[in-house]
């Protein structure tokens, strides 16, 4: 009976025995089981958060409109060697080109072809707006800007806050004269105001024996025949205390007494100029007109024509008080439709950045006269040694804006509001229209013209 018992102990120590390995065995199969799960979770996590950190490679297309591609490469270049992630595809685009310039971005974008990056010029914000993207305070603050660039920037830039583009270059309107017509009549001095200048301009006009004008004193008062006509009139209406978006308000004797003395120069006997002589850049660069109103890109053009001729530049001349230029210049803006708005955005901070706007000046420099000027008033005084482009700069903390303004191509807006002024500047000198009602037709297309954008801006 007893070795029964000792028999079925045996037995049951053993059956419990196998149960406790086979538990054993299970807990630790669980167990692999588990570290072997908690092994691929963590590898697949490392793996995950690396690929979250690599950076998606990207092309950003850039639509340029004066530079060749081999002259830009090398700024995109730069910038990759930094981000290696992003590629620029730079694409020049001709802005006389028929399908206009302005109606293809929109076209393209709305299509979602169009660039990630485009250059606009600083009268087309109103009409691209729409299409545009605010620069984040992250990117560049509005402080930043403010204290970088020229005032007439944030005026034309800062929009509900925001600013909506930042400028690689930078111009202004200034008086070129021609040194040797001044020295030969003996003038002793460059004309720093309106009053001087109309008094030099009488003395250095030649006439024939007929009247006909052999060497006019300045390109002033028609519009067809002179370069940036579009321009000096809105600089002599500014300057006067006229409001160019509503000539015919509350400022309108402003508006009146500007067309009439701008149209006074090419009237009359004492006229110094009229509508009989070739267009005033080449009148300037063949020596038979002594004070010209140009750009800083109207000197290559005239150094072509005549190499030998001897100018200076000057800043433009002011009514007392009033020391105001015309500003035109090129924007670089974000396009509302990209889908790499981040990696844009810093590359337009790039392009303006202080180190990447100096080596662009001199690539620039290298195949041309000059370098595309500064648009950044911290950077005026490196440009203070060479006294041709220096005054285009130096009046850049005075300039301003205007509507009316010349050589943009855009076949939009500008260029319908230069026509009503061309029409205006016509009606009085061809068709004995007074200044007022050419005023009056005048402000009405004006009104016409921004009223399509009515709100975009405000």
């Amino acid at each position: 009976m007893e070795e029964n018992n000792t028999q079925e102990q045996n037995q049951t120590i053993v059956e419990e025995s196998r149960r406790f390995n086979t538990k054993k065995i299970l807990s630790l199969a669980i167990g692999i089981v588990i570290i072997a799960v908690v092994l691929i979770l963590a590898v697949i996590f490392i793996l995950t958060q690396f690929r979250s950190k690599t950076p998606k490679e990207m092309t950003l297309v850039y639509w340029g409109i004066w530079e060749d591609a081999n002259s830009f490469n090398e700024i995109a270049q730069e910038f990759t060697r930094q981000n290696p992630n992003i590629k620029i595809k730079y694409e020049k685009q001709d802005i006389k080109a028929l399908g206009k310039y302005v109606d293809r971005l929109a076209a393209r974008m709305e299509n979602n072809t169009g660039p990630d990056i485009f250059r606009y010029h600083n009268s087309w914000v109103p009409q691209l707006l729409p299409l545009l993207l605010p620069i984040p305070s992250d990117i560049v603050a509005a402080t930043e800007l403010e204290s970088r660039f020229y005032p007439v920037v944030e005026d034309d830039l800062k929009i509900k806050g925001a600013y909506w583009g930042i400028p690689i270059h930078f111009d202004t309107l200034a008086l070129f004269v021609n040194n040797q017509i001044f020295s030969a009549a003996g003038a002793a001095n460059f004309p720093t105001t309106w009053d001087d200048l109309t008094s030099v301009a009488r003395q250095l006009t030649v006439k024939d024996g007929e009247g006909k004008i052999i060497t006019a004193g300045v390109a002033l008062g028609t519009f067809d025949n002179i370069a940036h006509s579009s321009d000096i009139i809105s600089l002599l209406l500014l300057q006067n205390g006229a409001n160019i978006k509503d000539l015919n308000g509350p400022a309108r004797q402003s508006a009146f007494d500007t067309l009439s003395f701008y149209t006074s120069f090419a009237t009359g006997d004492s006229r110094v100029w009229d509508g009989t002589l070739e267009n005033s850049k080449l009148a300037f660069a063949n020596g038979r007109v002594a004070l010209y109103f140009g750009y800083s890109w109207d000197i290559p053009e005239i150094k072509a024509l005549n190499p030998n001729l001897e100018f200076s530049v000057l800043a433009v001349p002011h009514l007392p008080g009033r020391d105001m230029t015309i500003a035109s210049y090129w924007v670089e803006g974000i396009s509302a439709k990209t889908k790499h708005a981040p990696e844009a955005f810093k590359f337009l901070e790039f392009l303006a950045s202080r180190k990447t706007l100096e080596k662009r000046y001199a690539q620039h420099s290298k195949i041309r006269l000059f370098g595309e000027l500064y648009p950044r008033e911290d950077m005026t005084d490196l440009l203070s040694s060479n006294t041709l482009i220096y005054p285009f700069v130096a009046q850049g903390k005075d300039a301003k804006s205007t509507i009316f303004s010349s050589d943009t191509h855009d076949e939009a807006m500008v260029d319908s509001l230069n026509s009503y002024l061309g029409n205006a500047i016509r009606s009085i000198m061809n068709d004995n229209t007074s200044v007022q009602t050419a005023i009056e037709t005048l402000a009405n297309g004006v009104s016409q013209v921004l009223g399509r954008y009515e709100g975009i801006t405000n």
